[in-house]
C-alpha cells in the first residue's frame, strides 16, 4: 500500500508552517488516527474505525483530512456525509430490482476502497436513518474501516427522530466497530485571529438606500452596508441595473411589486429563480433558496456550478418554539408514524428555512464557495432560540471563517 507522511507528521508540519496551533485537546484523536494509520499499512486485523465528535471548530475535519492525506487516493474515500447519502440514493435507483441493494452497495464500496471517511456525520431524516442503519452494518460486515466526524456522540444520533428504535441497532454497531473519541477542548479554532473581510452586511427590511425603517442600534450602519454590498456587486461584474433592483423590496416607493429581472436555473429537475448572474457568480433571495422545496442535494449542485454566491434578505431565523404534531402517515413513508408521542415536535416559526440555511452553509463551506450575505440582524442575533440551536452553532462558526481572507484565499 502506498502511503504518504503519517497524520502525526502532517500535524507537526502544519504547526511548523503556522497553519495550525498546538491544542492539547486534539492529541488523543491525533494519536488514535496515527495508530489506525499504522494498523492499516501493516495490514493488522481486526481494525476498529474512529468516530470523532465534539463541538464545532475543534479541528475534527482538519485531523481527519490529515489522516486521509496519509494514504494514496485509491485507498480512502473522503466525502461530506450529505454527498455520500446522495450517492447512496443514486445507487439505489440503479439497483432497482436487486434483492438487497444496500448489501450490494457495501460490496461495491469494499471493492473500491479500504477506508471510508465521512465528515459531518449527522442523521435527521427518517429515510436516511432507515437506509443508513442497515448500510453501516453491511459495511462493517465487509470489514470496511470507517472514520467519521460529528458534532454529537453516537448515542445522540437521530435523537427524537421518528421510528428511532429502528436506528438503535446501528448505534450499537458503531460502538462495537469504532473507537469513539471526544474533542473536549473549549477553543473554536474558526474564531482564531483572522484577517476579516466584509462578507456579512446588516441592512433594513425594506431594502431602500435611506434605511428609514431602521430605528434600532443598526440604523447608522445600514445605508453604508448597502453601499458596500453594491460595490461588491460591481467588483464581481454583476449588472448595476440588476443590483439596484435586488435591494428594492415592497415599500412606500414601491407598494406592490417592483420589477425584477430574475431568471430561473434548472437544478435537479426543479427551477430555482435567481436575481443576477455573471459567469461563476450568482445571486439568490433567501426566500427562493431556503423557503421553497429545496434539499441539501440542490445545494450540492449549486456549489459545484458556482464559486461565488450572494444570499440576500436573510431574516431572523430563530424564534419561540411551539408544538406541532404531524398527522399519521405524513412524511413517514412505509415505516409508519409510530406512537403518538413520537409525532410531537417542537419548532420555531422559521425552523424549516433555518434548517435549509444550515445545509446551504455546510455545502458552500465544504466546497469552498465564497459567500456574501445581506441580513436584517448581526450574526450573533441571527438564531438565538429554537430547536436548531445546536446545529446552527456549526453554521455560525463556519460563517465567521468564511468572512476571512484566509478562507477566500483557499477558495
Amino acid at each position: 500500500m502506498t502511503t504518504l507522511i503519517s497524520p502525526l507528521q502532517h500535524y507537526k508540519n502544519l504547526i511548523a508552517q503556522g497553519q495550525m496551533t498546538f491544542d492539547e485537546s486534539q492529541q488523543q484523536a491525533l494519536i488514535a488516527l496515527d495508530q489506525l494509520h499504522q494498523q492499516i499499512i501493516k495490514n493488522q486485523s481486526p481494525v476498529l474505525g474512529l468516530y470523532l465528535w465534539g463541538k464545532v471548530g475543534r479541528g475534527k475535519t482538519c485531523l481527519m483530512d490529515s489522516f486521509v492525506d496519509s494514504f494514496a487516493k485509491d485507498v480512502c474515500l473522503r466525502q461530506h456525509f450529505h454527498h455520500f447519502m446522495q450517492d447512496v440514493h443514486s445507487q439505489l435507483t440503479k439497483l432497482s430490482g436487486c434483492k438487497d441493494p444496500l448489501k450490494e452497495i457495501a460490496k461495491q464500496l469494499k471493492s473500491r476502497y479500504q477506508i471510508l471517511c465521512f465528515d459531518e456525520f449527522f442523521v435527521n431524516d427518517i429515510g436516511d436513518a432507515m437506509l443508513l442503519g442497515r448500510l453501516i452494518m453491511f459495511l462493517f460486515e465487509q470489514n470496511v474501516v470507517v472514520v467519521a466526524t460529528s458534532n454529537c456522540e453516537p448515542s445522540e444520533l437521530y435523537k427524537n427522530g421518528l421510528q428511532r428504535a429502528n436506528f438503535l441497532p446501528a448505534i450499537n454497531t458503531i460502538y462495537k466497530h469504532m473507537q469513539v473519541v471526544e474533542f473536549t477542548g473549549t477553543k473554536d479554532h474558526r474564531e482564531r485571529i483572522l484577517h476579516t473581510l466584509k462578507n456579512y452586511f446588516v441592512i433594513n427590511e425594506s431594502g431602500n438606500d435611506r434605511c428609514n425603517d431602521r430605528t434600532d442600534e443598526y440604523a447608522d450602519d445600514c445605508a453604508g452596508n448597502i453601499a458596500l454590498i453594491k460595490e461588491v456587486f460591481y467588483r464581481y461584474n454583476l449588472n448595476t441595473k440588476i443590483s439596484e433592483k435586488v435591494f428594492i423590496k415592497p415599500s412606500k416607493q414601491c407598494p406592490k411589486e417592483c420589477p425584477k429581472e430574475s431568471t430561473s436555473l434548472d437544478v435537479l429537475g426543479r427551477e430555482i429563480n435567481y436575481l443576477a448572474i455573471h459567469e461563476k457568480t450568482i445571486v439568490f433571495d433567501f426566500k427562493e433558496l431556503c423557503l421553497g422545496p429545496r434539499s441539501h442535494f440542490d445545494y450540492i449542485e449549486l456549489a459545484k456550478k458556482f464559486n461565488t454566491l450572494f444570499l440576500i434578505n436573510v431574516p431572523v431565523l430563530g424564534g419561540e418554539m411551539y408544538e406541532r404534531i404531524k398527522a399519521r402517515g405524513t412524511e413517514d413513508g412505509s415505516v409508519g408514524s409510530g406512537k403518538t408521542g413520537e409525532r410531537e415536535v417542537m419548532l420555531a416559526p422559521m425552523d424549516d428555512g433555518a434548517r435549509r440555511f444550515i445545509a446551504l452553509i455546510d455545502e458552500l463551506y465544504d466546497q469552498q464557495v465564497v459567500l456574501f450575505l445581506t441580513c436584517y440582524v448581526p450574526l450573533e442575533k441571527l438564531y438565538t432560540q429554537g430547536s436548531l440551536a445546536f446545529q446552527f452553532e456549526r453554521a455560525r462558526s463556519r460563517l465567521i471563517e468564511m468572512g476571512s481572507e484566509e478562507y477566500i484565499n483557499r477558495c
